[in-house]
């Protein structure tokens, strides 16, 4: 286990960064800006026109916290993920912003680690939040035709998605299926955590979505095991709502009536089940360059002082 595996480890290298003096921040603003000017273009202002989708000004909404009043409530590295990057502005500077796995729309722009890909969704602006969480990667040597042909899965099971589909393969030959973390345990489907290592042994890694998007979805898309899962309704900053169908995942149907038919399929039609995990890669590649990520986090926030009519918001 790394430190960094660690919360307490975080806590203190998150809260003891927020003492740095400001000439630490101006220092860092300096490289993000540095690489903007290397950086690829076309990938900025794609992903920026996706994160904020509004163009038309609004006031700045009396529910928005200062940079002066921003301070602890609840979610520790969602505090500390938005902190990070509010250290480049000026104290005045406002912005709305909500914590949390909930994806209801606001009635005016807000940051929000995740929204619903469909509808009318642009009042919710998309921030990297929790990505502690969220954005981690593995890897994995084991080559997918070496994996065993079961699919496999871990995780709490509260809603129906996740229910229906843990009650009715819990047992199947085919699936490594079980549900952790319950007050009852004597359900059949109640099993030991398995570890991420432990998942890469398997050809098919699950990944529903519970309260918003799939927490596993990331990491098993940086495998070399293949990603089922039924059509997501939700996406965060690793844009989920760009990803396609027999590209860069397999869709099964919501009632799950597919899963066999789509194991067995993949497992003897190796090449076909390949070329997604490399698409899947290929879209993993685009979230692993810190550089870009940072600068995209302070750029969705200069946009939306910019659109909130916010004059030189910025700190250096």
């Amino acid at each position: 286990m790394k430190l960094d595996d660690i919360n307490v480890i975080c806590y203190i290298k998150g809260f003891g960064r927020n003492a740095f003096p400001n000439i630490y921040f101006k220092f860092l603003y300096k490289k993000i800006r540095a690489y903007e000017a290397l950086c690829d273009i076309n990938e900025l202002d794609q992903r920026l026109a996706y994160y904020i989708k509004t163009k038309d000004s609004f006031e700045v909404p009396k529910e928005a916290i200062s940079v002066r009043n921003f301070k602890k409530t609840k979610g520790t590295f969602y505090y500390l993920d938005l902190k990070e990057f509010l250290h480049y502005f000026k104290p005045n500077t406002s912005f709305a912003y909500h914590f949390g796995d909930e994806t209801h729309i606001n009635t005016y722009p807000t940051l929000f680690k995740a929204r619903p890909i469909h509808g009318d969704n642009e009042n919710s602006v998309l921030f990297k939040l929790n990505k502690r969480r969220h954005f981690q990667w593995v890897n994995d040597d084991l080559q997918f035709s070496d994996k065993k042909d079961i699919l496999v899965w871990r995780g709490k099971a509260k809603h129906p998605l996740r229910t229906n589909f843990v009650k009715k393969f819990w047992n199947h030959p085919l699936c490594n299926i079980g549900q952790i973390k319950k007050q009852h345990n004597d359900e059949p489907w109640m099993k030991k955590f398995l570890s991420k290592k432990e998942h890469l042994k398997y050809k098919f890694i699950f990944c529903p979505e519970g309260n918003d998007v799939a927490t596993n979805l990331k990491w098993a898309m940086s495998s070399n095991s293949l990603c089922l899962m039924p059509k997501p309704k939700y996406e965060t900053w690793f844009m989920e709502g760009t990803l396609i169908s027999g590209v860069h995942y397999v869709e099964v149907k919501d009632d799950y009536s597919d899963l066999e038919e789509k194991i067995q399929y993949y497992t003897l039609h190796t090449s076909q089940a390949e070329n997604i995990i490399k698409n899947a890669h290929k879209h993993v590649k685009r979230f692993q360059n810190k550089q870009l990520e940072d600068l995209l986090c302070l750029k969705v926030l200069e946009r939306y002082t910019e659109i909130t009519g916010q004059k030189d918001a910025l700190r250096f």
